[in-house]
């Protein structure tokens, strides 16, 4: 006595946590803690509290034998935003499993492809842009976990993590860094695999305090290859990247490159082009911008995961093309000979009328006072949900017209 942290729900603030508050300044001239983090209420999947009259209590040991420790800690860390209840079930609690094996599997690709902790490694020294920019994001994602956690915003700290881990090393990094691995300069191989080991060890630092089990096993595992480990992860200290100045460059250059990628990835969802199918790129700059120097270096790259047949600097586009504005630039696609325009346009136009139409039905629902007061209120916040899913589905579909022309 006295305590740091208490951490409870909040229907007991005033029943238990005002009374200890009370009781401890007068029996022991102190209070019994400095900080009380509030979490929220745990519900089942429809949003309902458990009972066990309803038999809708979900049992987080079961959880813990069908998907692991972990995934359900990270679930939890992740849904504990404040003043919304954590809807526990397990289909979430399923997805974040797959969270768990994809790290595996990233862990995996690494030990596969040489890519061991190197000694004395200082990651202010790699010279390859993807490198350069993969820190870069390192830093980002460890200075927004900290701040969750130190601010007790556990769900922002689990959030950073996760999105890092798999939105930008696993999806972005891992495909970018293939064709250095394999075809690259033994310069570039070996700082490639030297940065991809000291990435996958900032990933399992952060993770560790969500997935403690699963980390503290892909240390031991990587740990065998390399310079000895110096403790267990659960001892490893915190990172610190203060002495690593921002690179703006590399982020400048590799995010243009993700938007691209991204932007006709995109298109060729909207439109239907065929999985197989390779569409021809050009693009219109700007005299002051990089872009053109950016789509030279890193060309076979933007091939392969835009699966693109050629690419060109233009100084005008064909009306006939696709467009897309990004940054500075317009870039073109050819869509002639892959897809039927008057055919493509129609059904666009029809899948919008089909979401104009659905969009009634619910407004209909949610206008309806009677609906809204008598209706479970699991019930009209589904309604509500699916309403945001429609809308951003036909502002896609309006996008995916309009480029149409």
């Amino acid at each position: 006595y006295p305590g740091d942290v208490l951490v409870t729900m909040f229907d007991i603030i005033f029943f238990w946590v005002a009374r200890m508050m009370m009781f401890g300044t007068h029996l022991m001239q102190a209070a019994p803690f400095s900080t009380v983090v509030i979490h929220a209420r745990v519900v089942d999947e429809r949003g309902q509290k458990m009972s066990k009259t309803r038999g809708n209590v979900v049992d987080p040991l079961t959880l813990i034998d069908q998907f692991g420790t972990d995934a359900v800690r990270i679930t939890l860390a992740m849904a504990a935003a404040p003043n919304k209840d954590v809807r526990m079930g397990p289909a979430r609690v399923e997805s974040y499993r797959n969270f768990a094996t994809k790290i595996w599997n990233a862990a995996r690709f690494c030990e596969m492809n040489a890519c061991q902790r190197a000694e004395g490694f200082d990651p202010s020294q790699p010279i390859e842009a993807v490198n350069r920019w993969i820190i870069a994001e390192v830093q980002a994602a460890h200075a927004r976990v900290t701040q969750g956690m130190e601010a007790y915003r556990f769900n922002d700290a689990a959030a950073a993590a996760y999105e890092f881990s798999w939105n930008v090393f696993c999806d972005w990094y891992l495909e970018f860094i293939k064709p250095v691995l394999t075809e690259g300069s033994e310069a570039a191989k070996a700082e490639t695999r030297a940065t991809a080991a000291w990435v996958l060890d900032q990933i399992l630092l952060m993770l560790h305090p969500f997935m403690p089990y699963i980390t503290e096993e892909l240390w031991r595992v990587t740990g065998e290859a390399g310079p000895a480990r110096a403790s267990m992860l659960i001892e490893a200290q915190w990172g610190d990247y203060s002495r690593l100045a921002p690179d703006a460059a590399a982020t400048g250059e590799m995010g243009w490159v993700m938007r691209l990628i991204s932007e006709v990835r995109s298109v060729r969802t909207e439109t239907n082009v065929p999985a197989a199918a390779k569409l021809r790129l050009m693009l219109k700059t700007g005299a002051q911008s990089q872009d053109a120097a950016w789509l030279a270096r890193h060309r076979d790259l933007i091939h392969r995961l835009a699966r693109l047949e050629s690419s060109a600097v233009a100084e005008s586009l064909p009306q006939s093309m696709v467009q897309i504005v990004l940054g500075q630039s317009v870039v073109g696609l050819d869509l002639g000979g892959v897809v039927d325009l008057d055919k493509e346009r129609t059904r666009l136009r029809k899948e919008i009328d089909k979401a104009d139409g659905e969009l009634g039905k619910i407004d209909a629902k949610l206008n309806n006072p009677s609906f809204v007061s008598r209706a479970a209120e699991e019930v009209v916040e589904e309604q509500r949900e699916r309403r945001d899913e429609v809308l951003e589905m036909r502002a896609k579909l309006t996008e995916a017209l309009a480029r149409l022309g």
